[in-house]
């Protein structure tokens, strides 16, 4: 079964590389967060010129460095700087800077930490709490010409939403079905939903068409985990935030993107963590490594199925020929 050798594999990976890390800096590697409101997060920790240096990704949006690492008795100290904007007694909007504070705890494989966000005056604000745990080694590189596939799944019949619901079934819905055409449509003011699959799924090939409207963003998220960029990025340099990319991870190796209006095919192999992605019959992500979850994830653990979602909360986007085929393992 899937599930039984992914899992061995799991605990085989987990202990050597815990038993390494913990040997060298317990706080060394990949971890998979879990933030207040059930939220997906992820930090990495390695060093870097002599010293520490991490990266985090907190919830939603990139994954990003942060500006100091280091260890103090028995925490890693983390600190994000940012600017935040608000409006004063007099109602004009100013800038001020705001210090986040990570500290974090391991015990083990295991990981728990607490954030203060501090004004510049001192006052402290938006305290929370959150748990990871550390993510094991990835395998080698997949030999993708020894794949086994099982028969393709169509997951989008073309008449109507069949097989697919809201994230949130409280999300305005935006999702409908024209001329055999999955659309998305929004408009200002409301907050419309994420489409994902009933049927979850764990290592497959994925074959559809996507069409960008004025704007587009959205995303093909496999097993609610790893983003595909869908965005209107034609004519853009390369960038991790472009049409097919890992977003904010992996950056295309050629730009591929169509013009806006034009279907565009894509071609998305994910298996053992590592991911190749085929734009418009050009291969832009070739069988390279998902380091952790992106933004927006539904959940931070890598290694149970999950189910395809279509991003529908951003922008208009159109999907065709929506067609899945598992790994047989």
């Amino acid at each position: 079964m899937i599930t039984s050798r992914r899992h061995l594999i799991l605990l085989a990976t987990l202990g050597f590389t815990a038993l390494t890390q913990a040997a060298e800096n317990p706080f060394m590697g990949r971890w998979a967060l879990t933030l207040q409101g059930d939220r997906a997060g992820w930090l990495g920790v390695e060093e870097k010129d002599g010293g520490l240096a991490s990266s985090v990704l907190w919830g939603g949006g990139s994954v990003l460095p942060t500006d100091g690492t280091k260890i103090e008795g028995d925490d890693l100290i983390i600190t994000r700087l940012s600017n935040a904007k608000r409006k004063n007694k007099e109602g004009k909007e100013i800038t001020e800077k705001v210090t986040e504070t990570l500290t974090v705890k391991v015990a083990g494989d295991s990981l728990t930490g607490s954030t203060v966000k501090t004004k510049a005056d001192g006052k402290a604000f938006g305290q929370t709490e959150f748990t990871g745990k550390r993510i094991p080694a990835l395998p080698p590189r997949p030999d993708l010409s020894k794949v086994k596939y099982a028969a393709p799944i169509t997951l989008f019949n073309g008449k109507d939403l069949t097989g697919w619901r809201l994230i949130n079934p409280d999300s305005d819905n935006g999702w409908s079905v024209q001329d055999g055409v999955l659309i998305n449509r929004v408009e200002k003011g409301k907050h419309f939903g994420n489409l994902r699959t009933d049927a979850e799924f764990e290592d497959f090939n994925l074959k559809l068409e996507v069409r960008t409207q004025e704007n587009s963003n959205s995303g093909i998220y496999l097993r609610g985990i790893y983003e595909i960029q869908v965005a209107e990025s034609f004519g853009k340099p390369l960038d991790p935030h472009n049409m097919g990319a890992l977003y904010s991870r992996i950056t295309p190796l050629v730009a591929a993107e169509k013009p806006i209006g034009e279907w565009q095919t894509m071609d998305i192999t994910l298996v053992d963590r590592h991911v190749t992605v085929i734009l418009n019959g050009k291969t832009i992500i070739d069988n390279q490594p998902a380091l952790g979850c992106t933004g927006g994830a539904l959940t931070s653990d890598e290694f149970h199925p999950g189910p395809l979602f279509l991003q529908g909360d951003h922008t208009n986007v159109d999907y065709r020929n929506i067609v899945l085929t598992p790994v047989v393992k």
